[in-house]
């Protein structure tokens, strides 16, 4: 888990008392904060991933003074932005980098300690929410040293030319992938790029080449600075925005004032940050059926409250801040009224059910196709059940129905997987900057609509990466498979959206249908930027077990 060092001393004066050893400790560990090491100045605490809100000074101030009852949860607001408070998001962006979320913080009283909190919780975010600047990207500049309205386009990199943080002469996009430290470290994420995102002013000045390095002449923030740009890049339009709200609260908890922007898109106009509270209607029998035990609702007030959460009484919604990024759903809201409520407190007592568990006869097969796999070099992957539309549909040239989620929080998991083969292709993706060949399988579960149903079904995909991927190699793979399982397959040629046509086939056995094999696409391989041939198959796991047991 991420760690984040605290200052005691300037800690006890932003909650407005002292605590002793223990009951710092005690309180931290209920909080759900472990301690990871101490001295006499400073707090070492770990932070669980999925509450980026907690990696700053005033994240763990904010919560440790809810927790107490020391101070009451602030409602943070944006003040309306001024007439020139715009970002206008050129449409060369789309394909490189395609969202931006800003804010701009007045007032700022900035301190050698206070700009050290902004670039801790910077970092942090990178590493953390932002998987390492993957998936979000951060940048807080000098707003007296930039000219508004500000420019997020994209451009030949050998057309970018600035001087990066820490260089005093100018360099070109491609020169500070190959010279600067920060590109060095980070070039992989424009890598096979044609077109490098980057912000400019109104004056021509370039403020930065997310997701990489700021510019040395406008992207550094100093004692003297009064106030600031803050801009995330990424992927997903909600996960920039979460971000910006993050920081937006992080820096009005040090008694800045916040500006919205005006997002000016090709299509759109987005107002950002939006620091309302979430609302989430709470059913009181639901968090009984999963505590074990029935909390009145003043009860559920001070618990919730304790977490830096309202609850109305008369509505039974409630108030999410805009940093808690974490809270999806009623059972995330239940995990908080236990933290508020104190897990010692719930009652314990034994199952009544006892039972003598052994391995389930799918994973007994799981397992020796894994072996299988594993002797023929294959290494395996892991991939969420989770995944992006997009993924499971156009860029592997499909269109079927999907389990859609509810209310998602991102395109980038807004269903369940149909099938395997998509997620071991952004594998691929995610790795070309590894040697190849690159021989991946993967067994899970892929999700299938059937009426008001969902069919749960065991598969087995594998891909092979290289420039000799090829029919051939991939079917020695799979008869492989089938020998040492005892299946006998025959295979017909077919038309697979995902392969070359004439180079598929349909694998049955018994006379029901196993799967698909044959070589990918070039369409499908350009959908995932892959430059080398691939060949693969997906068959049914739960099929074979079928006849493996029809056998017996």
């Amino acid at each position: 888990m991420p760690t984040i060092s605290i200052p005691k001393k300037e800690l006890f004066e932003a909650i407005g008392t002292k605590l002793s050893p223990a009951k710092l400790h005690e309180t931290l560990a209920s909080m759900g904060i472990p301690l990871e090491a101490e001295d006499d100045k400073e707090l070492t605490l770990e932070v669980t991933a999925n509450r980026p809100d907690l990696l700053s000074f005033q994240g763990i101030a904010r919560y440790l003074a809810s927790y107490l009852g020391l101070k009451q949860q602030s409602m943070y607001k944006a003040q309306s932005p001024k007439e020139n408070y715009k970002v206008i998001i050129d449409s060369s962006v789309k394909k490189v980098r395609p969202y931006t979320a800003c804010a701009i913080a007045g007032n700022l009283s900035l301190n050698d300690e206070k700009i050290r909190e902004l670039i801790q919780i910077q970092e942090k975010l990178h590493i953390t929410f932002g998987r390492n600047r993957k998936k979000v990207a951060i940048g807080i500049y000098p707003l007296e040293s930039i000219s508004l309205p500000i420019h997020y386009k994209a451009d030949k990199p050998e057309k970018i030319s600035f001087a990066p943080l820490g260089f005093s002469r100018k360099m070109t996009g491609m020169q500070i992938l190959q010279q600067h430290p920060s590109g060095k470290e980070y070039a992989g994420l424009l890598e096979g790029k044609s077109h490098f995102p980057f912000f400019i002013d109104s004056k021509g000045s370039i403020l930065s080449m997310p997701p990489i390095i700021n510019s040395d002449d406008t992207g550094k923030i100093s004692e003297s600075t009064k106030e600031a740009f803050i801009e995330c890049s990424g992927f997903d339009m909600d996960s920039v925005m979460q971000g910006v709200s993050i920081i937006s609260c992080a820096l009005l908890d040090m008694g800045a004032k916040v500006f919205s922007m005006k997002l000016c898109y090709p299509d759109k106009e987005i107002i950002s940050p939006r620091l309302e509270p979430q609302k989430i209607k709470l059913d009181l029998s639901y968090v009984e059926r999963y505590l074990g035990i029935r909390l009145n609702k003043n009860e559920i007030s001070s618990s919730l409250r304790k977490t830096g959460l309202e609850f109305n009484q008369g509505t039974d919604q409630v108030m999410v801040p805009p940093y808690r990024t974490d809270i999806l759903h009623q059972i995330d809201l239940v995990e908080e009224i236990a933290v508020g409520y104190g897990y010692s407190k719930l009652p314990s007592e034994p199952s009544p059910v006892f039972s003598v568990g052994k391995e389930s006869p799918t994973e007994i097969l799981k397992k020796k196709i894994r072996e299988i796999m594993a002797s023929c070099g294959l290494v395996e992957a892991k991939n969420y059940y989770l995944t992006g539309e997009e993924y499971e549909t156009s860029m592997v040239l499909k269109s079927y129905k999907l389990v859609h989620l509810k209310n998602s929080m991102s395109s980038d998991f807004n269903v369940l997987r149909r099938a395997i083969l998509p997620g071991l292709l952004r594998t691929l993706q995610k790795n070309k900057h590894h040697d190849y060949s690159q021989e991946l399988f993967e067994q899970g579960t892929a999700f299938i609509p059937k009426g008001t149903s969902i069919i749960e079904e065991e598969r087995l995909a594998c891909i092979l990466c290289s420039k000799d991927a090829d029919y051939t190699r991939i079917r020695q793979v799979l008869d492989i498979l089938l020998r040492e399982l005892d299946i006998k397959a025959a295979f017909s040629e077919k038309t697979g959206s995902a392969f070359i046509e004439g180079r598929c086939a349909e694998v049955s056995a018994d006379g029901k249908p196993l799967g698909l094999i044959g070589e990918v696409s070039p369409e499908v391989l350009d959908n995932f930027s892959l430059e080398m041939p691939a060949s693969a198959f997906e068959v049914s796991v739960s099929t074979l077990k079928g006849l493996i047991e029809k056998r017996l």
